[in-house]
């Protein structure tokens, strides 16, 4: 990444990150969660019964064609209740599990949800800092973990470390919002835009959201639609979080209250760092297109690189193993990119320095 700095091809003005999951030398029949061990001895019991009618059946029959049947269906429910043996094994391996899941094939990769309705993959979750100028992958990391929650500010203190920069920008989608990793990011001296998720239930239900409530920080209050302020009632610490509490007095007599709330106030509650997530989402509005290039920046990254990969992505298992293949892939996929931004003389003579 020095080189890349000195000869131009990284800016480390602005990255976009993302994250995708990568299939593991893991087939889903091989990982076990608690909802999977639980479908698969529905499918055992359900079996055994109906080989138990069947042998019913067959007891009741005297010739010789009975007593084979009665061999062969006696070999499969003796298959079924070892298999459900095994399974409440496993069970109880998923329960002792740290995070409730056990891999026979690869013992590090885990379930995760993917884009389609109702699929998923056993895999990694691959993370990606992409520069915008030139796309180059700044730095990358390996995990196991199924959401990108809790990566943006480690993305984002990696990148700040490689490319050296005094100010550094980083786009996200919405799938990496938390409040915390952007207040971290913030720390960090890093600038995130990253459009916070709408899970207002106000709003699916047609009622206002927090949104139409506007924050007054010279007397610390919020002005409802209506007119109203809302003002700070109590601060109160939950799951490690201080959050403040507003209402008014005035719901009851209100006449948009039918469009606010079906309780007898509207209750308003503000984390701490609530102005920091403010402060992001004046930038964002700021710039509309933002999340259009964040795509444009990153996303074509995996689809080359699994491209290259083939349909089963990796092909050695545990972490450690997985972490350093997919390196190789990222190193390929940058000198492909520094050849097509050079050229090939140019970059042998900068390697050669």
């Amino acid at each position: 990444m020095s080189l890349c700095r000195e000869i131009g091809l990284i800016a480390g003005v602005t990255v976009a990150v993302d994250g995708s999951r990568f299939k593991a030398v893991n087939t889903r029949d091989k990982n076990y969660t608690p909802g999977a061990i639980r479908l698969r001895m529905e499918q055992a019991d359900a079996s055994i019964a109906r080989y138990l009618g069947m042998l019913d059946t067959a007891d009741r029959q005297e010739d010789q064609v009975a007593e084979m049947r009665i061999s062969r269906l006696s070999e499969r429910l003796e298959a079924l209740r070892r298999q459900m043996r095994e399974l409440q094994t496993t069970e109880r391996a998923v329960a002792d599990a740290p995070d409730h899941q056990v891999s026979l094939t690869d013992p590090d990769a885990r379930a995760m949800a993917t884009n389609g309705k109702g699929t998923g993959m056993v895999g990694y979750n691959v993370q990606a800092a992409v520069d915008a100028k030139h796309h180059l992958i700044v730095v990358h990391e390996v995990t196991n973990v199924g959401h990108d929650r809790s990566q943006l500010a480690n993305m984002a203190r990696q990148t700040k470390e490689v490319t050296g920069a005094d100010s550094l920008t980083v786009l996200a989608d919405r799938g990496y919002f938390s409040g915390e990793e952007v207040v971290a990011c913030e720390a960090a001296g890093v600038t995130p835009i990253v459009p916070k998720p709408l899970t207002s239930g106000a709003k699916a239900d047609g009622r206002f959201g927090k949104q139409d409530f506007i924050y007054q920080p010279e007397t610390d209050t919020y002005r409802c639609p209506a007119g109203e302020q809302l003002i700070w009632r109590f601060t109160t610490v939950e799951n490690g979080l201080t959050l403040s509490r507003y209402w008014s007095s005035n719901c009851g007599t209100c006449a948009m209250k039918a469009m606010c709330t079906p309780s007898k106030q509207r209750r308003i509650t503000r984390w701490e760092h609530e102005a920091v997530i403010e402060a992001m989402q004046r930038r964002l509005d700021e710039m509309p297109n933002a999340m259009r290039v964040r795509r444009s920046i990153v996303e074509h990254v995996f689809g080359t690189i699994k491209g290259w990969m083939g349909r089963d992505h990796f092909r050695t298992r545990r972490l450690a193993n997985v972490a350093t293949e997919m390196s190789l892939h990222v190193l390929a996929y940058n000198l492909k990119r520094a050849v097509v931004v050079l050229g090939t003389p140019a970059l042998m003579a900068a390697i050669r320095g």
